[in-house]
C-alpha cells in the first residue's frame, strides 16, 4: 500500500479527484479558497471588532479551516514518511536556464539561492520574499480570491470574473518567467 501511496500519479487522477470534490462542494453550496482561511482566522481571531471585512460568522467557514490544517498535516506526513530524499525533478532545460541565472539544480524542495536561511536574511531575499508576499496578499483580496479559488472554485462554478483572473494569472506568470525574474537574478 505505502509503494501505491508514494509513487507518481496519473493527472487524470487527480483531475477526477479535484472535479469529485468540486461537485459536493457546489452541490452543498459551499465555494473553495486557500486565501479564505486568512479571513476567517482573523475572525475568529476577534478583529471583526474593529474591521468591517472581519466582521462575519466564521464558523460557517470551519470546514476550510479543516482543510488548511489538513493540508499542512498532509505536507509534514509526505516529507517525513513518504518522501525519498531526492531533490525536485526538473528538466534539463529548465536547469540549464537557472544556473545562466546563478540559480543552482535544487537539492531539496527548492533551490538554495532563494529559499536557504542565507538567502533569507540577505537584504535582496528578504525584500523578494516580503515584496512578494504582499503583492500575493494585495493580489488575492483585489482579485476577490486566490489562484485556487479562482482556477478551481471559480471555474467550476463557471464565473466570468474567475476567468478573467485566471488569464491575469498566465499573463503574470509569464511575465514573471521571462521578464522580471531575469531582471531580478
Amino acid at each position: 500500500m505505502l509503494e501505491l501511496i508514494k509513487q507518481t500519479w496519473s493527472w487524470w487522477f487527480s483531475g477526477a479527484a479535484i472535479a469529485s470534490i468540486m461537485f459536493f462542494m457546489l452541490f452543498f453550496g459551499q465555494s473553495f479558497g486557500f486565501s479564505a482561511n486568512l479571513r476567517t482566522i482573523c475572525s475568529a481571531a476577534g478583529c471583526g471588532k474593529s474591521v468591517k471585512f472581519f466582521d462575519f460568522n466564521w464558523k460557517s467557514q470551519i470546514w476550510n479551516l479543516v482543510f488548511l490544517v489538513g493540508a499542512i498535516i498532509g505536507g509534514f506526513i509526505a516529507n517525513q514518511f513518504l518522501s525519498n530524499g531526492e531533490p525536485v525533478n526538473i528538466s534539463a532545460e529548465t536547469i540549464q536556464d537557472l544556473s545562466k541565472m546563478g540559480i543552482s539544480a535544487p537539492t531539496s524542495a527548492q533551490p538554495d539561492e532563494l529559499f536557504s536561511l542565507n538567502a533569507i536574511f540577505s537584504l535582496k531575499g528578504f525584500l523578494i520574499l516580503a515584496l512578494g508576499g504582499l503583492m500575493v496578499g494585495f493580489g488575492a483580496r483585489y482579485g476577490g480570491g486566490c489562484t485556487s479559488g479562482h482556477a478551481i472554485s471559480g471555474l467550476s462554478d463557471l464565473q466570468l470574473p474567475s476567468l478573467i483572473a485566471v488569464v491575469g494569472f498566465f499573463i503574470g506568470g509569464l511575465l514573471m518567467t521571462f521578464v522580471l525574474f531575469p531582471l531580478i537574478f
